[in-house]
């Protein structure tokens, strides 16, 4: 199977090795994958600060530098949600407006092939054993796109219980928000330190080494508030989890 990375822009501006840890892992399961250096930001913030029509020439362009692939696989629930939740949404409203049918119709192929990458190893291949090593304690934080609209469910959960050394512990108030949400973040910065310090302080509780999500947004903001409440600690990406073996294993 031919597939494509799509890092994002977080990822390949803050946390690039997660995308490293994605290539590792699919490679090891006999994936072929390619990246796509034309593939650019999504349009996430632009969309969801108002900017439907900016968005527009941004979505376009990730169909077309990810045509030609069977799949497309994220290591970002949101901005899976953003193609798969939102682009048949900008199609609609394009045809809506008067403007014809060149979104939707440019959009329509790729958005059933983008896939979250928990969803990819379950779903498309088929596993949750990934033969990876792990010997740490971790509680997982599902994010808000993961969870509502993406309906990632128990997938990532049933590949970390798969994880060689890795103890899984339940975080208390998991489907509640970690403040992060983008530009919410920005806007409320009050609330949403007041929802981070929340949700750190509940992964906390637990006792766990690591809190691990499969957004780095949202672990990126958690992991400020962590060096600020001086947390023993660490956010990790699932797929650096996931990627990691006792041959060679993640830190």
């Amino acid at each position: 199977m031919r597939v494509a990375l799509f890092l994002t822009c977080v990822n390949d501006t803050l946390c690039p090795g997660t995308g490293r840890a994605v290539v590792k892992l699919l490679s090891r399961l006999g994936v072929d994958v390619d990246f796509p250096l034309g593939q650019t930001c999504c349009g996430q913030a632009h969309y969801n600060t108002g900017y439907r029509h900016e968005a527009e020439p941004l979505a376009l362009r990730f169909a077309e530098v990810f045509r030609d692939y069977e799949a497309v696989v994220t290591p970002s629930a949101s901005c899976g949600a953003m193609v798969r939740e939102l682009y048949p949404r900008m199609g609609e409203r394009a045809r809506a407006e008067g403007r014809g049918d060149v979104l939707a119709a440019a959009l329509a192929p790729v958005v059933p092939r983008t896939y979250e990458l928990t969803e990819f190893l379950v779903d498309v291949l088929g596993v949750t054993d990934v033969g990876a090593w792990y010997p740490h304690t971790v509680t997982y934080h599902p994010t808000c796109h993961g969870l509502r609209s993406l309906g990632l469910g128990e997938r990532p959960r049933r590949l970390l219980e798969a994880v060689k050394g890795l103890e899984l512990v339940e975080l208390p108030g998991a489907e509640e928000c970690c403040g992060f949400g983008g530009t919410f973040a920005v806007k409320n910065a009050d609330l949403s330190a007041a929802m981070g310090v929340d949700k750190v302080r509940h992964a906390e509780s637990t006792g766990a080494e690591v809190l691990s999500a499969a957004d780095n947004s949202c672990l990126v903001h958690l992991g400020g508030t962590m060096t600020r409440l001086r947390s023993g600690m660490r956010p990790v990406h699932l797929a650096e989890i996931l990627a990691s073996t006792e041959e060679d294993p993640v830190v």
